[in-house]
């Protein structure tokens, strides 16, 4: 008769016991649809490629317009436009072209616009800082700093007084939250309670000036309780965070609750302004930028995609291969599109 295996081998055979608030780490994301986690990786592959191809066409000189990239800093258009719906509004900086592709807005048009032609989002007259698709909720953008907190709080007002459930967005940079304006915005969104999400992408310079001489502190989401209303810091290299924080502002927004400061640390790889890289003025360093480079967010988000087995590397090779089509063609019809005809220039004036 075989005796029964005592407590200490019965517990040796047992497999380990797992964290049941952990996943593995080749698990999806709980909670987040295969088609989302596929959908956020489509939207930032084209905001990195779209912007590569600026960059490579930029000496072309055909593209006359300043531009300012954010490759690197893709993950915080996609991560928060992909929370919203299409009927919610949106309002960009200086560097709004992640901002306007993840809302939804043309590509064609986009390419149109940066070579100033007819087909253009605004007619040619625009250019890199000034995209607009109202038709998908982007509202524009403001080469001001601080310029779009204001406007996406109208926008909140608005909605709110017109009894929707609509949210509007404010996109801006670290250097804002050193303009009087975000704090008065701040102030009243909190008082009014308005469905407003406020969107600080923290890329740790204005301009060439490094954040750590121009502020006492580092987490700019802590501002947000000087004003009474909640402050969020997440991680801009994992879209995945990026999403789930924008998502839960969102609800919090669509019940009545009022707005949220999201800030999203993140790092731009190219110049401020320019397809170029700046290692040379000094600024900052080449071992930062590697280890920016090193956590960059496509790749990250690929890499676990592919162990998950929700993004087979055929299938993203696939989706890569029809990115690359859509931008072939966008750049073909900016480049056969018309110029505007100089009677244009006093139109949409009023």
């Amino acid at each position: 008769m075989r005796r029964p295996a005592t407590k200490a081998k019965r517990a040796r055979s047992r497999p380990p016991r797992r964290d049941p608030g952990r996943s593995r780490p080749d698990a999806p994301p709980p909670g987040l649809a295969p088609d989302l986690l596929v959908d956020l990786y489509v939207a930032m592959r084209r905001i990195r490629r779209v912007e590569e191809t600026i960059a490579a066409l930029y000496p072309e000189q055909e593209i006359r317009c300043p531009t300012h990239l954010s490759i690197g800093q893709e993950a915080g258009a996609a991560g928060v436009c992909l929370a919203l719906r299409t009927s919610d509004t949106a309002v960009s900086t200086h560097r709004c072209h992640a901002h306007y592709l993840a809302k939804g807005g043309d590509v064609r048009a986009m390419f149109a616009e940066l070579h100033g032609k007819t087909t253009g989002c605004c007619g040619g007259k625009g250019g890199s800082m000034h995209l607009t698709a109202p038709e998908v909720g982007m509202l524009g953008a403001s080469a001001i700093v601080g310029g779009s907190v204001p406007l996406a709080v109208g926008t909140a007002l608005a909605a709110k007084m017109a009894g929707t459930d609509e949210v509007a967005v404010a996109f801006f940079g670290d250097a804002a939250m050193e303009q009087g304006v975000t704090h008065e915005s701040l102030a009243l969104a909190a008082l009014r309670r308005l469905p407003v999400l406020f969107i600080c992408e923290n890329n740790l310079y204005a301009t060439n000036t490094p954040l750590r001489t121009r502020q006492a502190g580092s987490d700019l989401a802590e501002r947000a309780a000087g004003h009474w209303l909640p402050g969020v810091s997440v991680d801009g290299s994992d879209v995945i965070a990026v999403y789930r924080a924008a998502r839960a502002a969102v609800e919090r927004a669509r019940r009545g609750d009022g707005p949220t400061l999201i800030e999203v640390k993140t790092y731009r790889f190219r110049e401020h302004v320019g397809p170029n890289y700046d290692i040379d003025l000094g600024y900052r360093t080449q071992a930062e930028l590697d280890r920016w480079m090193a956590r960059e967010p496509l790749g990250a988000l690929a890499r676990r995609l592919e162990r998950a087995g929700v993004l087979p590397a055929a299938r993203r090779t696939a989706l890569d291969v029809q990115v690359e089509a859509e931008i072939a063609d966008a750049v073909a019809f900016a480049k056969s599109s018309p110029f505007p005809e100089p009677a244009a220039l006093h139109a949409d004036l009023d």
